[in-house]
């Protein structure tokens, strides 16, 4: 009786802290809302999940992710499975399951598939793993990190420490807890070693799984899983890769060592350092994919890396780097607001004469849409015809333009806009829209925390321009401009702050998601890599015309690292090793890829629509685009690949993507077909499409040898 008074007592005291913190936050929270007024319109979306059920009190003082590597473990029930390479977690309320998964490989898609390899929990009795497990009460994440993110189990006295790119998977055992290990596969044999510090499991997939404990523990086993004595430490999961006795040595020697969380710190411009809050004592061992590897500085940190101890992922083979911090280069880039090769005068006359014709069929009355997506991308196709204008040195129709965007944003900044706006949702902490907010549907997601980056990049792009050709406009509006790139830009981990960090830019991967709140299997999305560019392209020139030189930098280094990603995964060269060779075969670019998966599809538009699928990776087409498609051979690739699927009618808006990449092997082709073309995509124009015909230098520059031509049909004409 007096041990059930005690747990009663502790389990009250519990309680009592639990609510105090909440509390707290609330107050700390209360308090930020006064200090820091907000601009926009605050609301609570009644289609959003609460997130508070997910994270523990600590936490609720701070806006939540939206698009973040473990997105799957906020939303419904928490029992999807995410990506943390190189393994695929799915928890459950009393359990984490963990697969080395296999991969299917198609000429459509590329995926992995999950199988629950082992699955950990506590045990409450003494039978053996097939006892009762505890009650089932929900996970909460107790922290998270640009790296990593730890799921409590307290009723289960188990912790999971989940970093991205860790070989172990981690466990924390509070409290003398008995441990379970499931699996769906046989058990072929279970080994210790003299100290029973680690345990050799053998399963009848072929694979071998290596359980590491920071204490000795005895295990007992049947055909489907092993039990542990009661322990209290750290307990650790290993795949052992393929390499034999040497990636076991290499998991041996470094398993003593494991990172609690890791930031990405923006040192300098396009430099990323990662620093790993490290337990445990030796080396830390940490998996780099292809695009780290191309851009660890190894002369600015004391690294080795580890070339033949790899794992394989869908991203490419992960190999193992050792050191407690990494420093990342990237390419660096310029951001201009006019063409990096400039235009010949002899070309500006045919500008102008478009120009002309372009600015005279403004109206802002003629924005049909209301959606933010497709109101964003009017408004930055008429801010392109004002720098297209300074750069053919035809300032006259400069104002004109200046007078519809203003007419066209300010609505937006006011609120006086009659069919849709900006408001700020305090569930979650960031922008939504009028119509985000009554139906999520509405605004291509945006409601629902879906592609930021691409909306906002437009207004920040129309809005960068405007404030350089007007300065005091620029002044006026900076709170509103400002928040608008902080949605997506924030970086900063402050709790008053009233945006996440980096709502989009996955700082693993280097790049963006743009799958908000919404659960899926294959974890976060993203379709279109030419616009995740252009919102940070768009948001350095907003410093540029603010004179903010942090802005710049971090924009332009984000917008590089995602150009690096971009050609990584998302464009595929003939040739290529990354993907699988029947993929390979049939795709020169990804559809939609996801943390899980590759799919050849779009979300609009079928595999066969290869105009589209060149053309969302294309748009919109600006300064910019010269160095996502810098690879000229890979150009070329990609319009012999789509040409032969350009007969049928109504796509001429996606038939001037085409043409733009035409022009950067074939200038003279290019322009031809660009003459001709009767429609355009709705942020585009035939001034735009001049301009980058004409920019793109003469063919022997490009170095293009090939005389042929292609007509409008595909047809290969000599």
């Amino acid at each position: 009786m007096e041990a059930v008074s005690a747990e009663a007592a502790s389990a009250k005291a519990a309680e009592a802290a639990e609510a105090k913190a909440a509390e707290a936050a609330a107050a700390k929270k209360a308090a930020v809302a006064a200090a820091f007024p907000f601009v926009f319109p605050r609301v609570e979306s009644p289609f959003l999940l609460d997130p508070s059920p997910f994270f523990s009190p600590s936490l609720l003082s701070t806006p939540f992710p939206t698009n973040s590597f473990f997105q799957n473990f906020t939303l419904n029930n928490g029992d999807q499975a995410e990506y943390i390479h190189p393994y695929l977690i799915k928890p459950s309320p009393s359990s984490v399951s963990v697969s080395f998964p296999s991969r299917v490989a198609t000429s459509t898609s590329l995926y992995q598939l999950f199988n629950a390899d082992l699955t950990i929990f506590a045990i409450s009795s003494d039978d053996a793993a097939h006892g009762s497990s505890p009650e089932a009460q929900p996970y909460i994440i107790s922290s998270y990190s640009d790296l990593g993110v730890t799921l409590d189990f307290a009723a289960s006295n188990l912790k999971f420490v989940l970093v991205r790119g860790s070989p172990c998977l981690t466990c924390l055992v509070n409290r003398r807890t008995k441990v379970a290990i499931s699996t769906i596969h046989a058990i072929l044999s279970l080994s210790s070693n003299r100290s029973r510090t680690k345990h050799t499991l053998k399963l009848n997939n072929n694979q071998t799984w290596l359980v590491y404990t920071s204490s000795q523990i005895s295990f007992s086993h049947n055909l489907n899983a092993i039990t542990s004595e009661r322990f209290s430490g750290v307990i650790r999961f290993a795949y052992l890769p393929d390499g034999g006795s040497f990636s076991e040595e290499v998991l041996d020697k470094f398993s003593s060592s494991y990172a609690l969380s890791g930031d990405a710190v923006l040192t300098r411009p396009f430099c990323l350092e990662y620093k790993w809050e490290k337990r445990g004592w030796g080396d830390l061992l940490m998996l780099a994919h292809p695009l780290h590897v191309r851009l660890l500085s190894r002369e600015e940190c004391r690294v080795t890396v580890l070339e033949d101890f790899k794992y394989r992922s869908i991203d490419g083979d992960l190999v193992g780097v050792v050191g407690d911090s990494w420093v990342l280069r990237s390419n660096p880039i310029s951001v201009t607001w006019h063409s990096i090769r400039g235009i010949k005068e002899e070309s500006h006359n045919e500008i102008i004469q478009a120009l002309r014709r372009d600015v005279a069929s403004l109206n802002p009355t003629a924005i049909t849409a209301t959606s933010s997506y497709f109101y964003g991308k009017f408004i930055a196709r008429a801010a392109r015809l004002a720098l297209i204008a300074e750069e053919v040195c035809y300032p006259e129709v400069i104002p004109t333009i200046g007078k519809y965007l203003k007419s066209t944003i300010e609505p937006w900044f006011d609120g006086t806009f009659s069919g849709n706006g900006f408001l700020y949702d305090e569930k979650w902490g960031g922008i939504i829209t009028k119509l985000g907010l009554t139906n999520p549907g509405e605004d291509l997601g945006f409601g629902l925390y879906n592609a930021h980056h691409y909306h906002l990049g437009y207004f920040l792009y129309a809005i960068a321009v405007l404030a350089k050709i007007d300065p005091a406009w620029g002044r006026k509006y900076r709170p509103q401009a400002y928040s608008l790139m902080a949605d997506f830009m924030n970086l900063g981990r402050r709790s008053n702050s009233k945006y996440p960090r980096l709502r989009c830019f996955d700082l693993y991967k280097l790049h963006s998601w743009a799958g908000g709140l919404t659960e899926f299997a294959d974890g976060r999305n993203q379709e279109s890599t030419s616009e995740a560019v252009n919102a940070y392209y768009s948001a350095a020139l907003m410093g540029l015309a603010y004179g903010d030189t942090h802005l710049v930098a971090v924009g332009s280094t984000l917008a590089a690292m995602e150009i690096q990603a971009a050609q990584t995964w998302w464009h595929v060269r003939e040739g290529d090793n990354l993907y699988e060779e029947d993929f390979t075969r049939e795709n020169r670019v990804v559809g939609v890829l996801w943390a899980n998966k590759r799919d050849s599809g779009l979300w609009f538009a079928s595999a066969e629509r290869r105009d589209c699928r060149l053309g969302i990776q294309v748009l919109p087409l600006s300064p910019i685009t010269e160095v996502l498609f810098s690879d000229v051979q890979f150009a070329k690739q990609l319009v012999d690949w789509t040409y032969s699927t350009l007969n049928r009618e109504g796509i001429e808006g996606w038939r001037g993507f085409v043409c733009a990449l035409e022009g950067i092997f074939d200038q003279g082709n290019a322009l031809e077909k660009v003459r001709r073309l009767s429609g355009f995509d709705d942020g585009n124009s035939m001034s735009n499409l001049l301009w980058w015909i004409h920019s793109r230098g003469d063919d022997e520059e490009t170095g293009c040898k090939d005389g042929g031509k292609y007509c409008w049909f595909g047809h290969y004409c000599h």
